[in-house]
């Protein structure tokens, strides 16, 4: 098996990651994780939404979270945005790149924006086009693209159809989607033999929660067919508070692990993103499902007790 020599690691964990989160974590130690983050070698952090607080409430200091993070040259900084109104907040605070989003399925998509999905298309043409003016990079999501808590199993047409009307609207990248994190390698290969027919590889990213385990199998074979972009989120936070049953994002320490042992390269720490995984699990309050950062406490632990008997 050829697998590519580079990765590129977009890490989502303050957006994806602490959205879903019912303890309201200080903007303090938001920002002092982005910090972090900004210094174990990642190059793109997706670090808030503006979204309406009332929708996302754990993301209600979308404003001061921007405004008061430390930039590191060389990181794009993300926010997501649903929509004009969230754009000029990211313009207003200077964000480097925004991210819109779409659900490959009716019902999902009306539960997350109360529109349906043609409703949504030229909200996100106008958010894009207006972005594109400003010089701001527009990433765009496509949400529920293997599997909708509502309606079952998503029609792989569908998404290649909405991932086509993103692309159109003057998105450089799709990030697809597994929201419910239910997909199988076999679903993984079907969409994206569906997707690549129209759509270069190298303009897509795969976004996959790990609600059933199979987080990494999926990167296997997205791998596999040449998907070099992945999503992932520091200590495996992660959620959506409109797709029922999902759990946290594909834990970027652990897909660092498997991706070195491979020989693929990343450019980013193992050892800081567990750190930055331990800070992050210190103050949520709660075991993070990161398996890398459970190893990393079990060796703590060892060589402690060891140096207790000695």
């Amino acid at each position: 098996m050829s697998w590519p020599i580079n990765v590129t690691i977009k890490e989502v964990g303050p957006r994806d990651g602490l959205q879903n989160e019912k303890k309201l974590i200080p903007t303090k130690v938001k920002t002092d994780w982005i910090n972090q983050l900004s210094q174990s070698g990642l190059r793109h952090i997706e670090i808030t939404s503006f979204v309406h607080p009332k929708w996302v409430p754990a993301l209600a200091d979308a404003k001061d979270v921007v405004k008061s993070i430390q930039r590191k040259e060389g990181v794009v900084y993300t926010a997501l945005v649903p929509n004009q109104k969230g754009l000029e907040a990211a313009i207003e605070t200077n964000v480097d790149e925004i991210a819109v989003f779409m659900s490959a399925t009716e019902t999902h998509n009306k539960k997350n924006v109360n529109k349906s999905i043609d409703e949504t298309l030229p909200v996100l043409r106008q958010t894009a086009e207006e972005a594109v003016k400003a010089n701001i990079p527009v990433r765009a999501y496509v949400s529920t693209a293997f599997f909708c808590p509502y309606e079952g199993r998503t029609n792989s047409e569908n998404v290649r159809r909405i991932s086509e009307s993103l692309l159109e609207i003057g998105a450089y990248e799709l990030s697809i989607g597994d929201t419910v994190g239910t997909a199988s390698p076999m679903q993984v290969e079907d969409t994206l033999n569906h997707l690549l027919k129209g759509i270069p590889a190298n303009k897509l990213a795969m976004h996959f929660h790990d609600t059933r385990g199979t987080a990494l199998s999926n990167t296997l074979k997205a791998l596999e067919m040449g998907i070099q972009t992945f999503d992932s989120s520091c200590g495996g936070l992660g959620g959506c508070p409109y797709a029922p049953g999902a759990s946290g994002n594909t834990a970027t320490e652990d897909l660092l692990y498997m991706l070195h042992q491979m020989g693929i390269k990343t450019g980013v720490s193992e050892e800081k993103m567990v750190e930055n995984a331990m800070f992050m699990e210190n103050h949520i309050g709660k075991p993070l499902p990161s398996k890398a950062l459970q190893a990393h406490k079990g060796k703590k632990a060892i060589l402690a007790k060891n140096g207790e008997n000695r």
